[in-house]
Formats: structure tokens, C-alpha cells, sequence
């Protein structure tokens, strides 16, 4: 198995019409969806990393998920006036989705609110919490900061069939059980041991 890249997330990116940070944002502005009440995965990432996570975003909604990613689905938000209405709004996103997604990057060591939005998604909705690594090659080992590698892990496992990459949710000591992307949000299935990594 291996972890998406910054790459593949780029590539996702340009092939939904960004091309850079700026055009990014302004694809997925006109994207927005402000009058969801409902989503299947809550997307807590850096706001350094915009082209990667509409690529993110693509990849997931190509999986026919509901994606809420807050300057793009909530545009009165301001970043330079943060407030308590702000985190309100952000508490009833979390409230309203099944699942957060935590898309970690070198600009997410620095963020303020990603630690925030994981410590009150655990509290209020535990166990429906994955990591995705996006890293620079397949190949790169993950470690993370250490509350990090508290959460199961999102890669991608190659069929033998040679089929595409299916995502899926990596957990236990080395990844070794694992369930589609789909069954983690939904909040179905189990964990089984991971046949091929």
C-alpha cells in the first residue's frame, strides 16, 4: 500500500480546473455548497495547502462523497476576523458530517485550528476519524505528530487485479487491518486483516 502524494493531489487539482493556490480557491468558491445541511466527511487541512485539497476534495467526490471544506462551503467566514461565531459554525459543520477526514502536509504542522477541529471531532463523534498523508512519493514513510498516529490512516491498496488504486482505511500496529473508504464514513463494516499491502 501506499500514501497519496502532493502530486497525485495536485494532478486532481488541475485536472478539476486549479492550477494554483489562487485558481484553486476560486474553483472551489464557485463549487460551494452553503446550503448543505448534511456531509460524509468533514476535510480539517491547512489553508496553505488549497491546491492539494481541491485535489482532495476531487478525488473524494469522484467517490460520489459529500465534501464540507469551510472557506469554500461557508464563504462568510473570514480568516483574518476569526471569532466565536466562527468556531460555532465550525462545531455545527462537524455536528452535521459523519466522518473528518485530517489531510495532513508540511503546512499542517502549523495550523492552529487542525488540532482544534480533531480534539472536538473525536469528542463528539469518536472512532470516525481518519489521517491522510499526503506526501511527496508513494514510497515516503509517515510518522506525523505523536496524537496523530492515534487515528487510523487512508491509503491506497493496488488490487492484484490491476485495477486503479482503491482507497482505504489502514489501522493497528503497521497498518495491518483495513476497510473501504466507503464503510469508514458510513460507519459500516469491520476492520479485516489486510490481504496485500
Amino acid at each position: 500500500m501506499a500514501y497519496y502524494t502532493v502530486a497525485q493531489a495536485r494532478e486532481a487539482a488541475r485536472r478539476a480546473g486549479g492550477t494554483s493556490t489562487y485558481s484553486a480557491d476560486a474553483t472551489l468558491r464557485k463549487e460551494s455548497k452553503n446550503w448543505r445541511t448534511s456531509f460524509d466527511v468533514f476535510l480539517s487541512h491547512a489553508y496553505l495547502d488549497a491546491q492539494e485539497i481541491l485535489g482532495v476534495k476531487a478525488l473524494l467526490e469522484a467517490m460520489s462523497l459529500i465534501v464540507y471544506v469551510d472557506w469554500i462551503d461557508d464563504r462568510e467566514l473570514d480568516r483574518t476576523k476569526v471569532t466565536s461565531a466562527t468556531a460555532e459554525k465550525l462545531r455545527q459543520r462537524m455536528r452535521q458530517s459523519k466522518s473528518m477526514i485530517f489531510a495532513t502536509s508540511r503546512a499542517a504542522v502549523d495550523s492552529k485550528w487542525m488540532p482544534w477541529e480533531l480534539g472536538y471531532f473525536d469528542g463528539f463523534r469518536p472512532g470516525h476519524i481518519a489521517v491522510l498523508p499526503l506526501v511527496s512519493a508513494q514510497s515516503d514513510s509517515f510518522d506525523g505528530q505523536e496524537y496523530v498516529g492515534l487515528y487510523p490512516r487512508i491509503e491506497q491498496l493496488r488490487p492484484s487485479t490491476g485495477y486503479a488504486p482503491e482507497p482505504v482505511v489502514t489501522r493497528g500496529l503497521w497498518q495491518t487491518e483495513s476497510k473501504s473508504l466507503h464503510s469508514f464514513v458510513a460507519g459500516t463494516g469491520s476492520f479485516s486483516k489486510t490481504a496485500y499491502r
